[in-house]
């Protein structure tokens, strides 16, 4: 699978439990964020050139898609991550919860999505 298609197979499985969640489905929310792990070690499995694909999550129109990049991000791409982190964690709903809490851990040094 091209990078490009596991970068747009990451998005949509955020997008998708994201959705699950709201609708109480937790079955299929767990379900999309296996999907997500594996389209990440996917990318992750391809060094800095499958990470640096992700960031262009950055600019995702949806928040929960930014938020859940950078939070994969902050190793690699440390400055723009915790930036798009923080413009989020500055809303309100979910995303804005995860950012700050990404935030938090990266801050505690017990971040570890990308170790």
């Amino acid at each position: 699978m091209s990078i490009e298609k596991l970068v747009d197979e990451f998005a949509q499985h955020v997008a998708a439990q994201t959705d699950a969640i709201f609708k109480g489905d937790v079955r299929a929310g767990n379900k999309h964020a296996t999907k997500r792990v594996a389209a990440f070690k996917k990318l992750r499995a391809c060094g800095d050139v499958g990470r640096d694909a992700l960031s262009v999550l950055f600019k995702h129109p949806r928040m929960d898609v930014r938020a859940m990049a950078a939070a994969y991000l902050l190793r690699h791409r440390t400055a723009e991550a915790t930036a798009v982190l923080i413009d989020i964690s500055k809303g309100e709903g979910l995303a804005a919860f995860g950012a700050s809490e990404a935030l938090k851990r990266w801050e505690e040094g017990t971040w570890a999505l990308d170790p």
